[in-house]
């Protein structure tokens, strides 16, 4: 297939206008360090019709600034530092083993938020399809070069950053793989914060890019509401439980609401035709019992083809 405008092929599935919707279930670290969590995340995610799971990786030694990491913390595993969280919950090489084989049977694509320049090269060894540039990340110029140079697709989400942040991350980037995300960095996110209408303005700055929406709001809504706006993909962090311990559950979608939402944005997708009026074929028999007069004539001064345009 050749590529064309506003397309990016990640993995097995072209991203684009002209493409289905590419639903990513943002797991993240709401599997609390569990593989069980992560295996039932998963499972749900396919399930429910999504076509990716992303998750977080950090190296918390990296990551977690010096004056962070003595810091005390409740945790489900007891009183520790914030370091000793980090470490708790990444997973090692086996378990994203296991990640990648389940996915694999599962027919669903896995990726990750990569937080360092080690984490990049760890994730490597696992093939992804594409990187995602987590908001947090956007100004992180050393990263941003770490993950263009494997030459794979980069989704970049542009949470809690000004546009002139934007712009300088998208022109050091500058590869024909890119994605772009709207997204407000606030964890749940009030509606009146949402500002779907950016995916607009992006839309017009980029327009051979791919863009879509990371939402972080309670509610499905507004996450139909962005593919009714154009939104070539979204990605909504999901979780077993909104009521589980971790900073990002309460902004999750659990997986009874994902099937929703998949099922709906398909829905959407289904009913935003080409744009151009026609007359269908089910219209022919109410056409013939319910129109009573048709006594227009067309002026032949009109051109037809202003009707046309989709």
């Amino acid at each position: 297939m050749n590529k064309i405008k506003n397309e990016v092929k990640v993995g097995y599935r072209w991203v684009g206008d002209q493409h289905p919707v590419y639903v990513i279930a943002e797991i993240g670290i709401n599997h609390n360090g569990d593989i069980d969590n992560a295996r039932r995340l998963i499972e749900g995610a396919a399930k429910a019709g999504c076509d990716a799971v992303k998750f977080q990786k950090r190296t918390p030694d990296l990551c977690v600034p010096p004056d962070q990491r003595d810091i005390k913390r409740d945790t489900p595993w007891g009183v520790m530092t914030y370091i000793e969280y980090r470490h708790k919950v990444e997973f090692n090489k086996a378990q994203y083993t296991q990640i990648d084989r389940i996915c694999k049977d599962l027919k669903i694509d896995w990726f990750a938020s990569c937080w360092d320049e080690e984490a990049v090269d760890f994730m490597e060894q696992f093939d992804p399809p594409c990187y995602k540039v987590a908001s947090a990340s956007l100004t992180d110029a050393a990263l941003l070069k770490k993950k263009r140079s494997t030459k794979r697709p980069m989704i970049v989400s542009t949470g809690m950053s000004t546009m002139v942040e934007i712009e300088a991350a998208i022109e050091l980037i500058r590869c024909e793989n890119l994605l772009i995300a709207h997204s407000t960095s606030t964890y749940p996110c009030k509606t009146s914060e949402l500002n779907l209408r950016m995916l607009h303005t992006l839309k017009t700055l980029y327009p051979n890019v791919p863009i879509g929406y990371s939402g972080h709001e309670t509610g499905l809504a507004p996450t139909w509401a962005a593919v009714a706006m154009g939104a070539c993909f979204v990605e909504r962090h999901i979780t077993l439980d909104r009521a589980m311990w971790g900073s990002d559950q309460a902004a999750s979608v659990e997986i009874s609401g994902l099937e929703r939402l998949v099922s709906n944005i398909r829905d959407i997708e289904s009913s935003l035709g080409d744009g151009i009026k026609k007359v269908y074929d089910s219209e022919l028999g109410p056409k013939q019992k319910l129109r009573r007069v048709n006594t227009l004539e067309l002026d032949e001064s009109v051109d037809l083809k202003v009707w046309s345009i989709a």
